[in-house]
C-alpha cells in the first residue's frame, strides 16, 4: 500500500495519503453532515460543513497517531519502519522487516489499539468538561466533535481487536501463540486461518445487512470482510512461502551469467542490442575501471522513449553503492524482502567487493513451482 500523496515526515517517518482514501474520507464527512445536522437544527450550512470536515481531518490524525504508535514499539525493537499510508479501510505502517520473536509481534499489535482508547477517553474526557452530559444530545459544535471523535476511536480499537490476522488482534493472536508453541512460522499460519474465518463472518453479515435494508453499510461490511481474506490468505501463503524457502540461501540461486555492458552506449543502442536480442532482465554496467551499476528494464522505462537516442546506460543505471548487494550466504529470505523494500527484481551478489551475479525473483520462484511440483 504505497503512498501517491506525500504529506511530510513525522519522527523521519514519511505520512502519506493513498487515492482511496478520498472516498472514505469524502464518505465520512457527508456522513458527519447528516448527523449535526440532527444534532441541532439551529445549526447553519456553513457551520455544519466545517464542523464535519474538521472532525474528518482530526480522525485520520488520530489514525496516524494509531499507526505511529505501531512504529514507535517496531524502532524500539529495531525494526526500521518506512511509512504511514492513509488509505480507504485506515492506516498502514509499512515496517520493512517481520517481528523475529514473540514479544515484538504482540507489543506492536496492541500499541494502536491503546492509543485510539487513549484518544477516545482524552476527546470524552475533554467533552464532558466543556459542558457535555454524558448520554445526550450536544449542544455545540466542539462537544459534538470531541463526542464523536472519543467514540469513534474507542470503536476503532474494539474493531482493531477482533483477532483477525492481519488486524491489529491478529496479531496480537499470533503473537500468543507464537509464545505458546515457539514457532512462529506455525502462529502465522493458525492467526492467518482465524482471520480468514473471522473475515468470511463479515462478508456474510455485511450480504444479510445489505439484503434486511442496511443498503450501502452492508456493502461495506462485506467489503472489509473481502479486504482482510485477501490479506489473510496473502500472509498465509508468505508463511507457507518462507516455510519452503528455510535453508536456502543466496549462493545457492545465484545466476553468473550477468551480462556486462558499457555505461557510454544509449539506451536505444542497449534496448535493440541486448535486452530484446537476450530477454535477459539484470546488466551489470562497466565504465572506467570496473562495474559501476546496474540496469534493468525498470531504469529504461523510467526514461522517455523519445530520449533514449540521447540518454547513456551510466546516466540512468542504478549505481551498486545505491544498491544493497548480498552475499551468497544471505538467506532468500532476507533477499526477497530486500528486492521488496529497493522495489527491485534483482540484487547482484557480491563476494569480498567483486560482483559474483545477481539473484532474481523469478528465479526464486521457480524454486518454488519446483518444490511445489514434486510436493516438497
Amino acid at each position: 500500500m504505497k503512498a501517491q500523496i506525500k504529506l511530510g515526515r513525522i519522527f523521519g517517518i514519511e505520512i502519506g495519503l493513498h487515492y482511496s482514501w478520498f472516498i472514505i474520507a469524502l464518505l465520512i464527512t457527508l456522513s458527519l453532515v447528516g448527523q449535526f445536522h440532527e444534532f441541532n437544527l439551529q445549526w447553519g450550512e456553513g457551520l455544519i460543513w466545517t464542523t464535519a470536515i474538521a472532525t474528518s481531518l482530526l480522525f485520520f490524525t488520530s489514525i496516524v497517531a494509531h499507526e505511529l504508535s505501531h512504529a514507535a514499539v517496531a524502532r524500539m525493537r529495531r525494526l526500521p519502519v518506512r511509512a504511514i499510508t492513509l488509505f480507504a479501510l485506515g492506516g498502514v505502517a509499512q515496517i520493512e522487516k517481520e517481528s523475529d520473536e514473540a514479544g515484538t509481534e504482540f507489543w506492536m499489535g496492541i500499541a494502536g489499539p491503546v492509543m485510539s482508547v487513549l484518544i477516545g477517553l482524552i476527546c470524552l474526557g475533554l467533552a464532558v468538561a466543556l459542558g457535555w452530559p454524558l448520554a445526550t444530545i450536544p449542544q455545540t459544535p466542539l462537544q459534538a466533535m470531541l463526542m464523536w471523535l472519543g467514540y469513534i476511536n474507542i470503536s476503532l480499537a474494539i474493531f482493531n481487536m477482533v483477532p483477525g490476522f492481519p488486524l491489529d488482534g491478529g496479531r496480537v493472536l499470533r503473537g500468543i501463540i507464537w509464545w505458546a508453541t515457539g514457532d512462529g512460522q506455525r502462529a502465522t499460519r493458525i492467526a492467518a486461518r482465524v482471520g480468514q474465518l473471522v473475515a468470511f463472518g463479515f462478508i456474510i453479515l455485511g450480504i444479510s445487512r445489505f439484503f434486511g435494508g442496511a443498503g450501502v453499510g452492508g456493502l461495506w461490511i462485506a467489503f472489509i470482510g473481502w479486504f482482510l481474506l485477501e490479506a489473510a490468505g496473502a500472509s498465509r501463503a508468505q508463511a507457507e512461502i518462507s516455510e519452503r524457502l528455510r535453508g536456502v540461501s543466496v549462493g545457492d540461486l545465484v545466476e553468473h551469467d550477468c551480462p556486462v555492458v558499457s555505461g557510454h552506449d544509449n539506451l536505444q543502442t542497449f534496448v535493440n542490442e541486448y535486452l530484446l536480442r537476450t530477454g535477459k532482465c539484470c546488466f551489470l554496467v562497466r565504465d572506467g575501471q570496473g562495474v559501476e551499476g546496474l540496469i534493468t528494464p525498470h531504469e529504461v522505462t523510467e526514461t522517455e522513449r523519445s530520449r533514449w537516442p540521447y540518454t547513456t546506460v551510466d546516466e540512468v543505471m542504478r549505481p551498486l553503492g545505491q544498491v544493497h548487494a548480498v552475499s551468497p550466504d544471505t538467506p532468500v529470505a532476507e533477499a526477497m524482502e530486500m528486492m521488496a523494500r529497493e522495489d527491485l527484481n534483482q540484487l547482484p551478489v557480491m563476494r569480498n567487493g567483486s560482483v559474483e551475479g545477481f539473484i532474481s525473483r523469478a528465479g526464486v520462484l521457480r524454486l518454488l513451482q519446483t518444490r511445489s511440483e514434486l510436493d516438497m
